[in-house]
């Protein structure tokens, strides 16, 4: 008996064709591309320009199996169906697996959902599409522009500086915010600044007020001499509570995540780097193991710049919210005002049931997957439920002509807040209680609290605050802030202090060049608007290759003239901050095959070399040594003294450079994700306030 043919499915990765084949049962087969199949090769241009900028695609190297499988699966089929993501990339693989299989686009079967559920995904087979070619020549286009960016400028970046970098459209500008960023600074003159608390006892206890200008109008204190005279002018005297004005306050819960949202709040909530925190997303969106549920996609599509969620889901969280905190929490049902450029088909990036909530699921995740997973249903709730309302009080307070301000607020209704507070890369403003105070009550002057303060420069970006400039500018999409910030860290273009980016001289070198000669392709406005134009070719409102040959006809020439009339940049070896202990010359940092190390300067003379120890600012407790970065053999940091294996001391924490704990004088380090700062010594118990990021 002849075996019966079943449609095939085909998907990118093995988890989602495992999560795929439980809700399909055996009435399918799917199997996985692993990915793109064909791409431009890598050891040349793969670009005609000559002729109309036709790209030269090619298998991959090492798919040659996967490819030879896909197609002897898709001989026995009775038809196949294409599931790739729902985005530009996934239409991508798709339009490619027409080529390779032999089908013609305009008569595929694919099928697109942003959600990995049961539901969602035989609702999408019972309605499959042919290829929108429009979203493929939308890749299409950025992929050749890329490419002629990438091929262009990198072996330019390798004659006249070193070889080994590269330059992008998207990551070349995200370079030159940090480096802009880092110019800032530089170039910042602190200013001096004062502040003045008084703190007053009424007939309800102590109020705390800070000055805040004569006769009711505003003004700043710049310098000592001022201040002076105001502690003169109000010393000794009574305080005359002139207005009291009691408000309500109410704080409306954030909306759910979208990529670059997620990305930000991971970075802020969980320490997690933006390429860490898609990996995870992706593991979450493809399917995980929930024992007997079987594989089961946890959240929906997470590349997205759209807030908008289903009605379904909607009315499924307002359900949950009533049921388990009461009709009050519910929210009304919030519309999110659609964005330019945003992708409309899309949802917010939400649990593809809140039913499935965290405690359910734990037992089932790893913990970072578990982290994450928390962080997204608590935001979806969150953006579900109710506003949090406070009662808010400002007082005016007069003395002398003088003008002082106390305020508090006190918490009337919880709302969102009882689930989710948003992150922030500020700290939070002190939020003080409301001290009962009377219209026209006389307070007494206990003392006065005159504090000099210097302006502080813009501060460095996390990856948290450099996704949300990328997003601001318009400069790339959400699937491309992980692959961009990650390859500025490969190149050595920039680096972390801390949490903190900053551009290496090399990344202050290749900018500068970039920006001398090749100002459009490191301007934000310019990059923005060439995404706007990739935009208006998936809407089928401009050609690709138009957009292709406006930008590359000035590029290219410009090339040719830079590589005919700029000199070679010489890179300076970075200083290492001590001197060789065989001939007294400076060391330098070298790069070699195994990453960065210790020379002598005086090579080839003296051939004396060492480790590069990254030093973490503080002493080994033990022997008194330095504390330096090492990494275990899974990758993962930690602290040792540098004298191992002398001395075996060793801490998970990162430490505080330049800390001392004031109860037993060992170091402090960071534990937790929001800064906090503990002694270091496990039989101390010291406990610092909270780390205040500059």
């Amino acid at each position: 008996m002849a075996e019966t043919k079943r449609p095939l499915i085909i998907v990118e990765s093995p988890t989602k064709a495992k999560t795929i084949s439980r809700f399909m049962k055996s009435r399918y087969q799917v199997k996985a591309s692993l990915g793109h199949v064909r791409d431009l090769p890598k050891s040349q241009l793969g670009v005609d320009v000559e002729n109309g900028f036709a790209p030269k695609y090619i298998n991959i190297r090492g798919k040659g199996e996967v490819i030879k499988e896909l197609k002897e699966a898709a001989k026995k089929a009775s038809s196949v169906y294409l599931a790739t993501d729902p985005d530009r990339e996934g239409e991508a693989i798709s339009w490619h697996l027409c080529g390779i299989l032999g089908i013609q686009p305009e008569k595929a079967k694919r099928v697109t959902f942003h959600e990995i559920t049961e539901k969602a995904v035989k609702q999408a087979f019972a309605r499959p599409a042919p290829i929108n070619l429009r979203l493929v020549d939308a890749q299409q286009a950025r992929r050749v522009i890329d490419r002629l960016v990438g091929y262009s400028l990198s072996p330019l970046l390798w004659h006249k500086i070193k070889p080994g970098l590269s330059a992008g459209r998207v990551q070349s500008v995200a370079l030159r915010i940090v480096v802009e960023r880092e110019k800032e600074i530089r170039a910042f003159v602190p200013e001096e600044y004062w502040t003045l608390d008084a703190y007053l006892r009424g007939s309800a206890g102590e109020v705390k007020a800070r000055y805040f200008g004569e006769q009711g109008k505003k003004a700043e204190i710049k310098d000592k001499a001022t201040v002076d005279s105001i502690v003169k002018d109000v010393s000794g005297k009574d305080f005359l509570v002139k207005s009291v004005t009691p408000k309500e306050r109410r704080k409306i819960a954030p909306p759910p995540f979208t990529t670059s949202t997620l990305q930000q709040e991971a970075s802020r909530k969980l320490g997690f780097p933006v390429r860490k925190t898609m990996s995870l997303a992706q593991e979450l969106y493809e399917g995980v193991e929930l024992g007997k549920e079987g594989y089961t996609g946890l959240i929906t599509y997470m590349r997205t710049d759209s807030t908008r969620i289903s009605e379904v889901a909607a009315n499924e969280a307002k359900s949950y919210i009533t049921g388990v905190f009461g009709a009050e929490y519910a929210g009304s049902q919030r519309k999110e005002k659609e964005r330019p450029g945003e992708q409309g088909a899309h949802e917010a990036v939400r649990p593809s049931s809140v039913l499935r909530t965290p405690a359910e699921v734990k037992p089932y995740l790893k913990q970072d997957l578990f982290r994450l997973y928390k962080l997204i249903w608590e935001r979806f709730v969150a953006s579900q439920m109710a506003p949090a309302v406070y009662d808010t009080v400002t007082a005016e307070i007069d003395c002398a002509g003088h003008t002082f301000r106390a305020s508090g607020s006190r918490l009337r209704f919880p709302g969102f807040t009882r689930v989710y507070e948003e992150g922030s890369d500020s700290p939070a403003e002190e939020d003080r209680e409301i001290i009962p105070l009377t219209e026209g009550e006389v307070l007494k002057l206990m003392k006065l609290d005159p504090v000099s303060h210097l302006t502080e420069p813009p501060p460095r970006f996390t990856e948290a605050s450099l996704v949300k400039a990328l997003e601001e500018n318009g400069i790339g999409r959400p699937s491309t802030y992980a692959p961009t910030i990650a390859t500025l860290f490969e190149r050595e273009y920039v680096a972390r202090e801390g949490r903190r980016i900053y551009p290496t001289e090399l990344g202050f070198l290749v900018d500068a060049l970039l920006s001398e000669h090749f100002p459009a392709v490191v301007d934000l406005k310019f990059t923005a608007e060439m995404e706007r134009k990739l935009d208006a070719v998936e809407e089928g409102e401009v050609d690709w290759t138009s957009v292709v040959r406006e930008f590359w006809a000035p590029l290219s020439e410009q090339v040719k003239k830079v590589d005919k009339e700029v000199e070679r940049v010489q890179v300076q070896d970075e200083p290492a901050g001590e001197n060789c202990e065989k001939c007294g010359r400076p060391m330098v940092i070298k790069r070699g095959r195994f990453g960065r190390f210790i020379a002598c300067s005086g090579y080839p003379e003296c051939k004396n070399t060492k480790p590069l120890l990254e030093k973490a600012g503080v002493k080994c407790p033990l022997c008194g040594g330095e504390l330096v970065v090492r990494r275990s053999k899974r990758g993962k940091v930690f602290y040792g003294c540098e004298k191992y294996p002398e001395c075996g001391f060793v801490t998970w924490n990162r430490p505080v450079p330049g800390s001392v704990c004031p109860k037993c004088g060992w170091f402090l380090v960071e534990s937790g994700t929001k800064g906090e700062q503990n002694c270091a010594n496990p039989d101390c118990r010291y406990k610092a306030e909270k780390l205040k990021e500059n």
